[in-house]
């Protein structure tokens, strides 16, 4: 059974990453669009809502970090 928060953690996850999705759809960032996929699909593997936030903010975060660097 679902936590309401995780259920919401993962809702509001997956819309970034359909926002990223279509973002490096649209300019060909390969890193964009690999962090949009997996921000709309990990939710239904990661069990519970601390890892749901930690994981979906390090997805989040990782195409910044990866351009800064």
């Amino acid at each position: 059974m679902f936590d309401p928060w995780s259920l919401l953690a993962s809702l509001i996850f997956s819309m970034v990453g359909f926002v990223y999705f279509r973002q490096g759809r649209a300019a060909g960032d390969t890193v964009r669009l690999v962090c949009g996929i997996a921000l709309m699909a990990y939710p239904y593997f990661v069990p519970g809502t601390l890892l749901v936030v930690l994981v979906g903010a390090l997805l989040t975060a990782a195409p910044f970090i990866l351009e800064r660097f």
